[in-house]
């Protein structure tokens, strides 16, 4: 009896990372559902909710490699449904939002622009699958305290940062343009070779500044304080990697793989 017991337990155990997983995919979708019946509504908190769950679908995210590292409960499944979602709660579903939010509205007005949304809203998840796949043939490859190319995940937050700050659809084929420009700007950004720096940085004290400041201003800017953030995010990133071609070393490139 004590051994069936322990076996049952051995088996709760290892599903409670993929259960977790689980969970962030229940986000993607929500967000999906919720992005389409809004569509033709354009209720502007039912988008930051989208958006919103978005968000909860990477702590999710975040929470199911944790949970499996500290019960040791790592598997090849879990990694390969790990990948599954990211595409649906990172790709796609943000694409969905995008798309409901800046050019459905808009589609009887300007159907040129509905048409253009939709394929830079699937550019948008291409180029998120393919960022998907070129870490996961890469993992042991590069640098881990630098990603090669955007991470999905921050993609996903980056084109979400706008419906956080501005909820209300775009009202004139300009601002739906601007739609269209983030959402080609972030997908190349993810495929690209541009090394953005990781979390296994070296934590140092500027960090636990840095960390301070970037509270302060979440309190004082409230929603656009996201889009500021990806606005310093990438500028610094793109500036990082123009310096380390012109020769400055006074923050260490990756180091370079053989593969690499």
């Amino acid at each position: 009896m004590n051994t069936q017991r322990h076996q049952r337990l051995q088996r709760a155990k290892f599903a409670l990372p993929s259960t977790v997983t689980l969970l962030s995919i229940a986000c993607g979708f929500a967000s999906i559902v919720i992005s389409v019946d809004n569509a033709h509504l354009g209720l502007a908190q039912d988008y930051r909710l989208a958006a919103a769950l978005l968000v909860l679908a990477g702590i999710f995210d975040a929470l199911d490699g944790f949970v499996a590292r500290a019960t040791g409960t790592g598997s090849d499944f879990g990694v390969q449904l790990d990948s599954i979602a990211d595409v649906m709660n990172f790709g796609c579903a943000p694409a969905v939002l995008l798309y409901c939010y800046g050019f459905v509205q808009m589609g009887p007005a300007d159907p040129t622009l509905l048409r253009v949304g939709g394929i830079a809203a699937f550019f948008f998840v291409a180029c998120g699958a393919l960022r998907l796949a070129r870490f996961n043939v890469n993992v042991g490859r590069t640098d881990p305290k630098y990603f090669v190319g955007m991470p999905i995940t921050a993609g996903a937050a980056c084109v979400s940062a706008m419906v956080v700050a501005w909820p209300e659809f775009p009202d004139s084929s300009l601002e739906g343009y601007y739609v269209v420009a983030l959402l080609f700007v972030v997908g190349s950004l993810m495929v690209s070779t541009i090394r953005f720096p990781s979390s296994k940085q070296k934590k140092s004290a500027a960090a636990l500044v840095l960390l301070a400041v970037n509270v302060g201003l979440l309190v004082w800017l409230r929603y656009y304080y996201f889009v500021l953030f990806f606005v310093v995010y990438i500028a610094f990133t793109v500036g990082l990697n123009l310096a380390w071609r012109a020769g400055w070393r006074g923050i260490a490139p990756p180091q370079v793989f053989a593969d690499d």
